[in-house]
């Protein structure tokens, strides 16, 4: 789904868009998919703004349409002010909701989040749950893999996978 690797059969569609097909993708800042990973995956030499602004770099995006919807993203996750800070300079909730903000610079339509609480203290790991179901109140598929029993019961539709296979699919 994230495009990290191409289906080696078949294909993959969002609605009727064709996004993947056997030995073929789009990239991922052309699918209109937010990630957020459970270690952040954020450039430690790149401001929070940088990291930020990434995917729109990538899609040749003006400096100033990028400043204004990074001031957004970062107004939305409750990070007005930090946009110069690097991310060591971060708690781990701070640097999950950057993440966050980058994942919504391609639109966010899918927002897939891989374990988002995962690295974090309970209190952040709410905040980041109350963030995405913010995002998903807006209008976005969020899409959330986790161990986290806690997180799981947050979900309105649980698919559960065990050694690949999935298992329960309500």
């Amino acid at each position: 789904l994230a495009g990290l690797s191409v289906p080696a059969s078949g294909e993959i569609r969002f609605g009727d868009r064709l996004v993947a097909r056997a030995g073929w993708g789009l990239p991922p800042e052309q699918r209109d998919i937010g990630m957020v990973f459970q270690d952040y995956a954020l450039w430690p030499h790149m401001s929070v703004a940088q990291n930020v602004a990434f995917p729109l770099r990538m899609r040749g995006v003006s400096r100033s349409e990028r400043e204004r919807r990074v001031s957004e993203a970062l107004a939305r996750v409750g990070l007005n002010g930090f946009a110069e800070r690097k991310p060591s300079g971060l708690s781990g909730g701070q640097q999950q909701r950057v993440s966050i903000a980058r994942a919504l610079m391609n639109g966010g339509e899918v927002i897939l989040a891989d374990e988002p609480t995962g690295a974090l203290d309970s209190h952040s790991g709410e905040e980041v749950m109350a963030i995405l179901h913010q995002l998903k109140a807006q209008g976005h598929t969020v899409i959330i893999v986790t161990h986290d029993p806690q997180v799981a019961a947050q979900a309105e539709r649980i698919v559960e996978i065990r050694d690949g296979e999935i298992v329960r699919n309500p």
